[in-house]
């Protein structure tokens, strides 16, 4: 088993700053989760600190059954992806992968047997006798995951290990990463900021701000239910509206209020913000410019400061009511810019939070 299990860890460095500072969090045996969060939010520290690259201050960690606080990360059983890949240059990438198997003896048959395995999985076979600097980024990337596959681990930590690929070679990896975390069966955590990786790769996703769990639970939950502002503005692309809405009694609900909207909806919750401002979040996606959204009351109409045409679909930077919006709508809806649009939101999808406490409503 090589669950992971933090338990009141504080990290502080020397200097007195607190990157964590009270970091309780259970990642399951054989999960693939993903920290993800803004630069500086403390994700790569909670890395290292399963690593063993970072001492703890106080609190506890578990791989396993076993207390990891004073182990060190030979000891661990741990593999490590960097964003740089690490590759030693003048070593085949034979040699990179069986370069720690060798310092732990591995028998020769047996590191055979295992480079021959990885190369098979990662398409690395045709590439065994060449050195890195002969090998493209993907290749490269693809050599540093073998490295750690051969080592056998019960955990793989990988810190942005995609961040210097370009966008296509992103795609392809963040495919053969989630496909080779199925095939091995062991326990991923996996680092990013880049929300599109975290939606698309892991079983659960931990957002993190300020060294603190803000969330953590799946993709899906994350995107239809998130607890908090913040939650809500780093989960999807382009990041979600927040507009101020005032709140009045409505027949068949309360009214969101702003500009010469009304929009009606049903929840019972908001009976104690009548007469208050609360935020109304609401998706790029979830403004439509179709007539059957079109309710009484709900329909503004926006100025459009600038299109983004995307193929299929464009993107409609707006302004309404001195607010600046985003809409994501089918290609054969936009209109160009200096022109207005007539939208509507989807009504059931509307998010609302508490002004004072950013929480979810």
């Amino acid at each position: 088993m090589a669950g992971i299990t933090f338990k009141n860890v504080v990290k502080t460095y020397d200097n007195g700053v607190t990157v964590v500072p009270d970091l309780n969090l259970e990642i399951k045996d054989k999960e693939f989760v993903v920290l993800v969060g803004p630069s500086g939010c403390g994700k790569s520290t909670t890395l290292r600190m399963i690593a063993g690259l970072e001492s703890i201050t106080s609190g506890e960690l578990y791989i396993g059954d076993k207390l990891m606080n004073a182990v060190a990360p030979k000891n661990r059983n741990i593999a490590m992806v960097f964003q740089n890949y690490a590759l030693y240059p003048h070593l085949t990438v034979y040699k990179n992968m069986t370069f720690a198997l060798e310092l732990a003896k591995v028998p020769k048959d047996e590191m055979n047997r295992r480079v021959q395995w990885a190369a098979e999985i990662l398409g690395l076979e045709p590439y065994l006798d060449r050195k890195p600097k002969a090998l493209s980024g993907g290749q490269r990337q693809r050599v540093a995951l073998g490295r750690a596959m051969v080592r056998e681990p019960e955990v793989f930590l990988l810190d942005e290990p995609l961040s210097n690929l370009d966008a296509k070679l992103r795609t392809e990896m963040r495919s053969q990463i989630t496909k080779l975390h199925k095939k091995l069966g062991t326990t991923f955590v996996y680092v990013t900021h880049d929300q599109t990786e975290a939606m698309t790769m892991g079983d659960r996703i931990c957002v993190m701000k300020d060294g603190v769990i803000q969330q953590f639970d799946t993709p899906q939950n994350l995107y239809d239910h998130p607890c908090n502002l913040f939650v809500a503005g780093f989960i999807g692309s382009p990041q979600m509206n927040f507009i101020d809405a005032q709140v009045k009694k409505a027949d068949g609900g309360y009214a969101l209020c702003f500009g010469d909207v009304e929009i009606v909806v049903n929840k019972p919750e908001l009976a104690a913000y009548e007469g208050k401002t609360v935020v109304c979040g609401i998706r790029p996606e979830d403004f439509h410019a179709e007539q059957q959204f079109f309710g009484s009351g709900n329909v503004m109409n926006a100025y459009i400061d600038l299109d983004e045409m995307m193929g299929s679909e464009s993107y409609l930077y707006l302004e309404y009511a001195g607010q600046k919006l985003i809409a994501r709508v089918p290609a054969r809806y936009a209109k160009k810019a200096e022109e207005n649009i007539e939208l509507a939101a989807d009504v059931e999808k509307i998010h609302l939070f508490d002004k004072e406490t950013e929480l979810a409503i």
